[in-house]
């Protein structure tokens, strides 16, 4: 059955082995309040674009799985109610049930892998909650990283996580972290976290060089990489402040019972509004950040190729 579409503009892109970086779609249905969820969608592309390469972002749409979904439909994901939060676990069967969906970081990247993307940006991805040792609470998208080959660029965890906890688990499955002109873990709105990393790259080319080894002799059997790229200083937060209003947020959470995967998109708007609007500037600026990096470190691994 064939439900994957691959756009005409992303799949001439692959096919001529031009760069290509995919885009997740919950940031817009979950992630961003109206109307800064569309302006983000649009101006992560156009970053992308203005670094050399071609933007996917990817969608599911009355079951089909959408490859470069275009601006109209990136206005339906964000303006449309019952948009399915969709990780490895629910693909098939929102597809199934022709439902619509955004994808996740694990969602995305599954996706990206089917068509032949190598590189993703995001804003931050999932991973170890705050008390996840007796809760469980464990991001997919940790698993999903050791597992499938796509690089994912981003500001580090989100902070609202148990980051110490997160890169742990990150080292047990494998996964390489490697910080873009930092040697320390970005903690999302925050440039510092405490947590030093193993290791660095200064340069894109650097970057897409670790990917090629990555995947070039490991016969298929290493996964993703994780390249965390500060927040731009102009906006980023310092720790201490966010960790007032994180606090806040997550007893927030706790007396309204929210769990699962409401409690992301719980927490993040809490804490904007909690920052009184510092923290979602903070976040939007990062994602375009990150696809503009995202798309300079594709570039470059296509040179390589």
């Amino acid at each position: 059955m064939d439900v994957l579409e691959i756009r005409e503009e992303v799949r001439e892109a692959l096919a001529k082995a031009k760069a290509v970086v995919a885009l997740e779609s919950t940031v817009i249905a979950h992630g961003l309040p109206r109307p800064k969820n569309i302006e983000t969608a649009h101006a992560m592309e156009a970053a992308v674009r203005e670094s050399g390469a071609v933007p996917a972002t990817i969608g599911i749409l009355d079951g089909r799985i959408v490859i470069g979904i275009n601006g109209k439909e990136i206005e339906r994901l964000a303006e449309a109610s019952h948009v399915v939060k969709v990780s490895r676990a629910d693909l098939t069967a929102v597809v199934a049930a022709k439902r619509t969906g955004a994808t996740t970081v694990a969602g995305t990247m599954i996706v990206a892998a089917m068509a032949g993307v190598r590189t993703f940006a995001t804003g931050g991805i999932g991973g170890v909650h705050r008390g996840g040792e007796t809760s469980m609470d464990v991001s997919a998208d940790l698993t999903e990283l050791a597992r499938t080959q796509v690089a994912v660029v981003c500001a580090g965890a989100k902070a609202i996580l148990d980051l110490p906890r997160t890169l742990e688990v990150l080292e047990t499955l494998g996964v390489p972290v490697v910080g873009f002109t930092t040697k320390e873990f970005p903690a999302f709105y925050c440039r510092e976290s405490g947590l030093a990393l193993l290791h660095s790259v200064a340069t894109p080319k650097e970057a897409a060089e670790i990917m090629n080894l990555q995947w070039g002799i490991s016969s298929g059997q290493m996964g993703g990489i994780l390249f965390v790229n500060p927040p731009p200083s102009e906006n980023a937060l310092p720790k201490e402040e966010m960790e007032i209003f994180i606090e806040k947020a997550l007893t927030a959470a706790t007396k309204q019972e929210i769990r699962g995967k409401s409690a992301t998109p719980f927490l993040l708007q809490e804490v904007a509004r909690l920052s009184e609007g510092k923290a979602l500037k903070a976040n939007i600026d990062l994602l375009i950040s990150n696809a503009r990096l995202a798309g300079r470190i594709s570039s470059a691994y296509c040179a390589l190729k």
